[in-house]
């Protein structure tokens, strides 16, 4: 934007009457002739360039045009003492099979039962066929086929555009673009695991559940939580679960009927000095962490390739590694670096809470 008024500030100058004239003073007459040509192929790319920008207008409002119709309402039916405190309305995203909805748990969790509205118009039932507390994550099932949307496997850049799609405040499906905030929020609060995109594109009440698009419209999260004051229903300080943790989570209840979380035995505590990193304050016996030879003291620098500076980050990519697998942490230990692989395993009974405890 600086470069366009930039560049009109010039143009302005170069035809004001004293500059123009000093100008065509020094000018030669081939100098003139190059000078009017320019001048008319300026004037005749103008329109072009008008039409080239509307057309990427264009462009970009069939995108989110198509996007949102993997965008649905949903309709929980709660009890008659549960209605006041909860929200009557939300959102949902179609999932990749088109025959699953994945949406915010906390708009579910007591429904005695659920309908979801698509674009059209269309009211459907759907049932509940698994939750994940952890995240604040559920899934739906239709028995029909609807347009399933596009989940983008790579990180968004902060300050990439981030658009909202959702029901708010049960209005009908809507769109309210922003920008991406932050990346890997962790530790926030709200959810036991945690691995947050942050936006300040506008979510209300009525949005949980719904997506966070990117400029092609692809799924970069899921519509979760927001920071809010008393007088004011949005701040800007938005939160949406990463798609790399929705596809995890939601992937294995639409698979399994419920989320396939890891135990590692790995206990960690905030860090405390240099170099930064959540410090090993406990390794259980028999755990694959013992197994794995992680030591009591060892600082971990990063978790599968991500820097890691909290115990919430750590949660966060054992959360997303694949079950039966390998966490890859790299971690100094007596001022030497070393990489140590943990084989995670699934438990027989899960309380929801994750494999590494913070502490």
């Amino acid at each position: 934007m600086r470069r366009l008024e930039g560049c009109n500030a010039t143009l302005r100058g170069a035809l004001r009457a004293p500059i123009h004239w000093a100008c065509w003073n020094a000018l030669t007459a081939s100098a003139v002739a190059v000078a009017a040509l320019s001048l008319v192929l300026i004037v005749m790319a103008a329109p072009a360039d008008a039409r080239e920008a509307g057309a990427t207008r264009g462009e970009a409002a069939n995108v989110f045009d198509t996007a949102m119709q993997s965008v649905v309402s949903v309709l929980p039916h709660w009890p008659p003492d549960a209605r006041r405190a909860e929200e009557p309305e939300a959102s949902g995203i179609v999932w990749r099979d088109g025959r699953h909805v994945v949406t915010a748990l906390h708009v579910v969790a007591k429904a005695l039962s659920v309908d979801i509205r698509t674009r059209d118009g269309d009211t459907l039932p759907a049932q509940i066929v698994g939750r994940d507390p952890a995240t604040d994550i559920a899934v739906l099932r239709v028995e029909s086929d609807l347009p399933p949307a596009v989940f983008r496997a790579r990180e968004p850049a902060i300050g990439e555009k981030a658009c909202a799609a959702g029901n708010a405040f049960g209005l009908g499906l809507s769109l309210s673009c922003g920008v991406v905030s932050a990346v890997r929020r962790a530790g926030v609060g709200f959810n036991p695991i945690e691995d947050f995109v942050q936006t300040d594109a506008a979510v209300n009440p009525g949005s949980s559940g719904g997506a966070l698009l990117d400029g092609e419209g692809q799924v970069i999260g899921l519509l979760s939580a927001i920071f809010t004051k008393t007088s004011d229903a949005n701040i800007g300080v938005n939160f949406a679960v990463s798609a790399r943790l929705l596809e995890r989570v939601a992937g294995d209840i639409a698979k399994h009927g419920r989320p396939r979380r890891a135990r590692s035995g790995l206990i960690v505590a905030p860090a405390s000095g240099n170099p930064r990193g959540p410090v090993v304050r406990s390794v259980p016996p028999g755990s694959p962490a013992a197994r794995a030879d992680l030591a009591v003291g060892d600082i971990v620098l990063s978790v599968n390739g991500r820097r890691v500076l909290s115990p919430a980050e750590v949660m966060a990519e054992q959360a997303v590694t694949p079950v039966p697998g390998l966490m890859s942490l790299d971690v100094v230990r007596n001022g030497g670096k070393r990489t140590i692989e943990v084989e995670l395993f699934e438990p027989k009974a899960d309380d929801g809470r994750g494999g590494a405890t913070n502490r």
